[in-house]
């Protein structure tokens, strides 16, 4: 995990981002014919790139470029929306599969003006530049699950790719165990003037976007309003952050995305996979959506200069590390049961996973934004004694031979991988 987090190069996020920077504009409805300028430029130069990082590996990648044609309010004639995945197969367990999404396209003020130079640097340069990081840092090495490094397009007008990559991974028959949806991850001057390089925030949903009414009576019955499987991932992730990365850590806000706004997490939850956004940890508005100019002193616009490439580097090694202890870890236990009801003890229960040497039972206080307390075992139940089921949150997570874990999962149908 150091030699991992050693290998993320602020130069090769520059790199990646002064050249989609080059392409002019990567808007959705841009030129995609020339080869120098528009989005299907940018998304083949993308291609490129998994192939060279593949090639270096001796094959590892598979590259894929599921597409689609949609209309909308901000498409009002049919367009094609492509998405560009780089796959990496697992050795063991290759339908488990976990995503870092990044989307390439670019807007300037206009939405719909698809001419203009978009440079998107930060929004979202700096997300696919973290995609790519990881794919060129993790390539050469073997994990369990599979990986796909997804660099999406149409979310600018209305996060299309993101359901373009919920389709192709339903089509595959993917068992998608996280996504991590970078967005937005390269500044850290806020429009306020604060500058916050020492964290960044990771969104998630508290209950599920796909919940059913039985989910939802289970729910009330039997807790959970903070534990969909997205919940767990982004502990999973404020974790890794404590764990390998000294002086940066994970600023968890519980809200699927900012104050009523959206981005490509929304249609990989609601397909039920869970999906977290990850987002620098104070936005500064004037260099998003805008045209590129100066007014009354205040340059806006979305340029290479808004991007700081050490606190870049720092996000793309938080999303690497994540990749790679999921990837390398058992899956998610399944069907965790709880059981207790009226007796002073609590007895916790899960199905046997595959691969795994033991597990680990945690619990917390259900006011406590993370778990506290947990007890190992090799067994597939557990009995806490003189621990009140009335009092806590249970969960469960799986363990590899060499040390890797799972995120917590739930006790109960709410908490499911």
């Amino acid at each position: 995990m150091a030699e991992i987090a050693r290998q993320v190069d602020p130069a090769e996020l520059r790199a990646t981002i002064e050249q989609l920077v080059g392409f002019g504009t990567r808007h959705t409805l841009s030129d995609t014919i020339s080869a120098t300028r528009g989005i299907g430029a940018a998304r083949r130069w993308v291609a490129s790139k998994f192939a060279e990082d593949s090639s270096s590996c001796g094959g590892a990648l598979t590259i894929a470029t599921p597409q689609e044609t949609f209309t909308g309010s901000r498409l009002p004639k049919p367009a094609v929306v492509q998405d560009v995945l780089a796959i990496q197969r697992g050795s063991t367990d290759p339908d488990r599969v976990v995503i870092i999404s990044g989307h390439i396209d670019s807007r300037v003020t206009d939405v719909m003006n698809a001419t203009s130079d978009a440079p998107g640097a930060n929004d979202d340069g700096s997300g696919v530049a973290a995609v790519m990081e990881s794919a060129r840092v993790l390539a050469c090495r073997k994990f369990a699950a599979t990986i796909v490094y997804a660099v999406l397009s149409g979310e600018e007008q209305g996060l299309y790719g993101g359901q373009v990559l919920a389709h192709y991974a339903k089509a595959q028959g993917w068992k998608v165990e996280a996504v991590l949806n970078n967005d937005i991850i390269g500044n850290t001057h806020g429009q306020d003037g604060h500058v916050a390089d020492d964290q960044v925030r990771v969104f998630s949903e508290g209950t599920r976007a796909n919940e059913t009414p039985d989910l939802a009576q289970a729910r009330r019955l039997g807790g959970g309003e903070n534990d969909a499987p997205s919940r767990n991932l982004s502990r999973y992730m404020q974790t890794i952050a404590a764990d390998y990365l000294p002086g940066f850590s994970v600023r968890q806000i519980w809200r699927a995305d900012r104050f009523h706004r959206g981005g490509d997490q929304a249609p990989m939850q609601a397909a039920g996979y869970p999906a977290v956004r990850v987002t620098e940890a104070d936005e500064n508005y004037t260099r998003q959506h805008q045209d590129v100019r100066t007014e009354n002193g205040i340059a806006y616009g979305d340029v290479v200069a808004g991007v700081d490439f050490p606190y870049l580097a720092r996000v793309a090694r938080l999303n690497a590390l994540t990749l790679a202890a999921l990837a390398r870890a058992p899956a998610p236990p399944s069907d965790v049961k709880l059981a207790g009801a009226v007796t002073a003890d609590t007895t916790v229960s899960w199905s046997p996973v595959p691969g795994a040497s033991g597990y680990t039972v945690w619990w917390r206080e259900t006011t406590a934004p993370q778990w506290t307390q947990h007890r190992d075992t090799t067994d597939t139940s557990l009995t806490l004694k003189g621990v009140n089921v009335d009092d806590f949150s249970f969960g469960v997570a799986s363990r590899s031979a060499d040390g890797y874990a799972s995120p917590v999962v739930f006790a109960g149908a709410v908490g499911a991988f």
